[in-house]
């Protein structure tokens, strides 16, 4: 007997999504990609399967309907699916998964040129501009009112500050790496760090430090 699979965390995804209202399939992938697309991405294909396997583990139901002539099924969450839904949310769950095309090409950027790097940088901050622009427009639709399920604002609200300030960082991390980088030589492998630059991120990374306890006595001298 072939088992069904186990709900992942785009099942819950889509299961969260059904708890606002009842989806087409259609609807769910667009909604995905409006409204979850910047936190969770996942390719369309794999969102119009989800419900199905919601519907086989008892915690979605399908129901027939129509627009216009056309035939459409859409999907609504069960009681079952609700109490899921509510144990799921229940764990703290994993942290962010940071992957950038960009930082990898930086991280190894004396193999290239400077120039390179330099144009790796001002295209993070053209991203994050980018995606910023949605943001904005999102964030002031609800400052005045007028977003989508304006309920939900107190919720929607806490991941639109995290994205706010993560555009914001990329932004200022490129303005400040790229300043850094100009001041390289024409071959990156010749380029060395300010010593004053590794201070400060020292300084900064120690925001934490507090939380950690204190730090350990230094090693005594080799030798």
């Amino acid at each position: 007997m072939s088992r069904e699979p186990a709900l992942t965390t785009t099942s819950y995804a889509v299961l969260g999504l059904l708890a606002v209202r009842p989806w087409s399939t259609y609807e769910l992938a667009r909604q995905m990609d409006r409204s979850l697309g910047r936190i969770w991405p996942r390719a369309a294909s794999k969102i119009y399967e989800e419900p199905k396997k919601l519907v086989r583990h008892g915690l979605a139901r399908a129901e027939p309907g129509s627009v216009g002539r056309r035939p459409r099924t859409v999907y609504a969450i069960t009681p079952e699916g609700r109490d899921a839904l509510t144990d799921w949310l229940g764990e703290p769950g994993a942290g962010p998964v940071l992957e950038s095309e960009q930082l990898l090409k930086v991280f190894f950027a004396e193999s290239g040129s400077t120039a390179d790097t330099l144009a790796t940088l001002h295209a993070a901050r053209a991203w994050a501009v980018e995606r910023n622009r949605d943001n904005l427009a999102a964030a002031r639709a609800y400052a005045a009112g007028e977003g989508p399920f304006p309920e939900r604002a107190a919720q929607t609200m806490l991941v639109g500050r995290f994205l706010t300030d993560y555009y914001r960082l990329v932004a200022e991390w490129a303005d400040w790496a790229a300043a850094a980088v100009e001041r390289w030589p024409e071959e990156p492998r010749d380029a060395t760090a300010d010593p004053d630059q590794l201070t400060e991120t020292v300084r900064r990374a120690g925001w934490s430090a507090a939380e950690d306890g204190p730090a350990p006595p230094p090693a005594p001298p080799a030798g």
